[in-house]
């Protein structure tokens, strides 16, 4: 059975720093892409930043200098170190893993950046 359980989210001040934690169960981690993504109140899901199989990276301009994405393959985990945190960061964080068509996701951990 598929299973991603996501850990980290929670209240943090502008200027802080979180990291998220995505394990996954299930499936050979190693040979997927992974990807989280945050949706805000009333806004579109957005891609954060994204991690091949291969190890490349990219991220939302947005996050780019702020946000670190990475992967333990031999763990099946993945994660999202969020520095200098900004009010505009609050949203939910889904984590997902992507191969060949098929996409499984994550509960979403609650994000919340203010003072």
């Amino acid at each position: 059975q598929v299973q991603f359980v996501e850990s980290g989210g929670g209240l943090v001040q502008p200027g802080g720093s979180l990291r998220l934690s995505c394990a996954a169960t299930g499936i050979i981690f190693s040979i997927y892409d992974i990807s989280w993504y945050r949706q805000a109140p009333g806004k579109q899901r957005e891609q954060v930043a994204r991690i091949s199989s291969s190890g490349s990276t990219n991220y939302a301009d947005s996050v780019k200098g702020r946000f670190t994405i990475s992967r333990d393959n031999a763990k099946s985990v993945m994660y999202l170190q969020m520095n200098r945190l900004k009010p505009e960061d609050t949203a939910v964080y889904l984590c997902n893993a992507a191969y060949r068509g098929t996409a499984h996701w994550g509960q979403g951990t609650q994000v919340t950046v203010s003072s």
